[in-house]
């Protein structure tokens, strides 16, 4: 069995147009969300092998925050450019790579490679996976490389305004 988190960036700051959006840091709203949605996933007791993040710097700072959260080290984070608006077979890629090792494994980029993806894999119909949402897919596989080839459950999709009312 694997796990697969996608998660997609935190919200960016759009505050420096002059700035390359590879270089757009987060907003005040996503220092926020991304601490949280990492509380979120230390309740659950996710403990992943590996954290993939694209090198965007929003995409970096949401994986080091959620990292934080779920006491994973920062300094253990892998950088995939592939990650960085890759296309789904790009990045299909990039967890096919991973070693079979890893049990869970955690991504983070961006849209719309990500809602493509995550509906790719699982055979969901998600319109859109919002900034900071996280999709848990679960694989019966034994080999990352089998990802792909069919599908996984969507076990879980969570976002920071899903707010479960009680």
């Amino acid at each position: 069995m694997k796990k697969l988190f996608i998660v997609r960036h935190a919200k960016s700051s759009w505050d420096y147009p002059h700035l390359d959006d590879y270089d757009r840091p987060l907003n005040k709203r996503g220092k926020r969300n991304a601490p949280e949605m990492g509380q979120r996933l230390a309740q659950k007791n996710v403990k992943p092998d590996a954290l993939i993040a694209s090198p965007a710097k929003r995409a970096a700072a949401t994986a080091r925050r959620i990292a934080e959260q779920i006491s994973f080290p920062v300094s253990d984070i892998v950088k995939e450019p592939l990650l960085y608006h890759g296309s789904v077979s790009s990045m299909i890629d990039v967890i096919r790579s991973s070693d079979d090792g890893i049990e869970t494994l955690m991504i983070f980029g961006h849209n719309p490679g990500l809602t493509d993806l995550t509906n790719r894999l699982s055979g969901s119909d998600i319109y859109n996976i919002p900034t900071c949402g996280i999709a848990e897919i679960d694989f019966d596989v034994a080999s990352w490389q089998e990802v792909g080839n069919t599908k996984g459950n969507l076990v879980s999709f969570d976002f920071p305004k899903n707010v479960l009312k009680t």
